[in-house]
């Protein structure tokens, strides 16, 4: 005969989850009897020091992040500066060049192949961004002109470029080479004949001449 079944004993689940499924909150340890564990203090400290030392590495990390993106947009501008100075040392390598192809254009020999080459440099250094200036009526700037003569004329109202013995360039705001003008100042008028200056009225009271005590 088999032995009775002996009675089974019941099935205990725990709930040892650390986040309630209901409210999502975090659990608090407790004792078997429900009263709180005399390691809650310590369990606090850990995790305020846990949070304390994450907020630090944050902080670290978005600085870290701050710095980097502060070199990139420094390495950057530098890198751009760097170009801009090179093609602006090409491109004032070339003035000769340009001023040679001006001088044959005045004089008519800037025909056939020698022509369209001139047209094609110049072309590629307008794209470069290479700026030619000095026209003949400009105001004088001293800061992109150099004045090589000076002259007076009634039909002008202010010191004038009205002549152009060499164009300047300039490369974006760089200044590769002012241009060589010559410069018309206004006439200063003629002063009027016979003018005198006048002469200011001696306000200063004479005084009387004291009389002199005769010997006695």
């Amino acid at each position: 005969m088999s032995k009775p079944d002996s009675p089974q004993e019941p099935v205990i689940i725990r709930d040892n989850r650390k986040i309630d499924p209901t409210t999502g909150e975090a659990r608090k340890p407790a004792s078997a009897e429900g009263q709180p564990s005399a390691d809650e203090p310590a369990a606090d400290a850990a995790v305020d020091e846990s949070v304390a030392l994450l907020a630090e590495r944050t902080a670290d990390l978005q600085r870290v992040q701050a710095e980097y993106a502060n070199y990139r947009k420094r390495a950057d501008r530098e890198r751009l500066a760097a170009g801009e100075v090179a093609v602006s040392g090409v491109l004032a390598t070339l003035l000769p060049v340009l001023d040679n192809i001006d001088r044959a254009r005045e004089h008519g020999d800037l025909t056939g192949g020698l022509k369209a080459v001139a047209d094609q440099l110049h072309e590629i250094v307008t794209r470069l961004g290479l700026e030619a200036f000095g026209e003949i009526g400009d105001p004088f700037d001293p800061s992109v002109h150099e004045a090589v003569m000076h002259n007076e004329g009634d039909d002008v109202s202010e010191p004038t470029a009205t002549t152009v013995m060499r164009k300047g360039y300039k490369h974006g705001e760089r200044l590769l080479r002012p241009a060589m003008v010559g410069v018309t100042d206004p006439s200063s008028p003629p002063a009027e004949a016979g003018s005198t200056t006048p002469t200011e009225p001696d306000d200063v009271p004479q005084r009387d001449a004291e009389p002199h005590e005769s010997d006695s």
